[in-house]
């Protein structure tokens, strides 16, 4: 049998190489799966001040009777990966929403007064800022509320206030 000097010393790195790429596939896809669990990234309870957005005021504050009926559209793609006003990280695959002057986060049950269908939803942005637009949904949200096809629908916004106050 024929030796061939020094290809244990390739066997051996090429093992090692690959070994450290099964540990990084490893440790990024575990990464991934942490990041995708964890939910909102970085935001804080936030009620803010008094603000102005094209000639009107927007007065945020808590009212755990909020109940406004009105047309629900959605937004993703020009905000994803962005920063939502209350610190988060906006991503337009999960489920949540924008309103003017809700707690940021709160909970807040949508329902489609065209369809019927019921959704909650995770507020943690701020918007619509569209005149007669009661809330903003994510990409997500949209079609599971049935909102997507046709960009908007007339909606029901009620908070819900044992989800909103954890």
């Amino acid at each position: 049998m024929r030796s061939f000097p020094g290809l244990g010393c390739v066997v051996a790195t090429l093992g090692v190489v690959d070994a450290c790429s099964e540990t990084q596939l490893v440790f990024h896809t575990a990464k991934k799966i942490a990041r995708d669990s964890a939910g909102p990234v970085g935001g804080t309870y936030k009620i803010g001040e008094p603000y102005k957005v094209d000639g009107v005021w927007h007065y945020p504050g808590v009212d755990y009777s909020y109940r406004k009926t009105g047309v629900a559209s959605w937004y993703g793609p020009n905000f994803h990966g962005q920063r939502t006003a209350n610190g988060e990280l906006f991503d337009m695959n999960k489920i949540s929403a924008a309103h003017r002057t809700l707690p940021l986060p709160s909970m807040v049950q949508v329902i489609n007064l065209e369809n019927g269908r019921a959704i909650r939803v995770r507020v943690n942005d701020r918007g619509p800022f569209v005149h007669g637009r009661v809330i903003d949904l994510s990409r997500r949200a949209a079609p599971l509320l049935g909102v997507a096809a046709k960009g908007t629908a007339k909606v029901r916004v009620d908070i819900l206030e044992e989800e909103s106050r954890q």
